[in-house]
């Protein structure tokens, strides 16, 4: 009895062992496709609305290194185009590294560097929470906050909806 007891102990354990989900190995590259949906912007010369005269959205794709379940690093390009007076044109291409920092429940923090194409810089601090999880594909939503700079033109803070896919 002994001898089935210790045989038996040994395959539940070999077998618990043998079929654990097995922790994420570091470093991981993931990418994601996006839609960016500006609501509308700041300057000392009030509130401009995306839903005027001028439409503009973005489709931001990118490639994220994520270093542990904490932190990684992201890299994101968004052209952006605008349509005005029935006119539509890619307007400008952001290039967009950045930190990302990673907490429970999908929730992740990236603050971004921000270089367009059109002589604006800045930064972008993003609040993005995966909304479905999918073994191949998770969707997720983000909603950033982009500070604008240069190109003489006065200094702007922005909001927007981005809804995407990674993989």
């Amino acid at each position: 009895m002994p001898k089935r007891l210790t045989t038996t102990l040994l395959l539940l354990i070999f077998f618990r062992i043998g079929f654990a989900q097995q922790p994420n190995t570091y470093p991981k590259v993931t990418g994601y496709f996006s839609i960016l949906n500006p609501v509308g912007s700041w300057t000392k010369n009030g509130f401009t609305s995306n839903f005027g005269n001028v439409y503009t959205i973005g489709f931001p794709f990118g490639v994220n290194i994520l270093k542990s379940d904490h932190f990684g690093v992201s890299f994101e390009v968004a052209p952006a185009i605008r349509t005005e007076k029935n006119i539509s044109k890619v307007n400008t291409v952001l290039f967009h590294p950045g930190a990302m920092f990673r907490f429970r429940h999908g929730f992740t923090f990236i603050g971004r560097m921000a270089f367009e194409t059109n002589g604006r810089f800045g930064i972008t601090p993003v609040f993005n929470q995966i909304i479905k999880k999918g073994k191949v594909a998770s969707f997720f939503i983000s909603v950033p906050f982009p500070v604008r700079f240069g190109n003489d033109q006065p200094t702007s803070i922005g909001t927007g909806l981005q809804l995407g896919v990674s993989f």
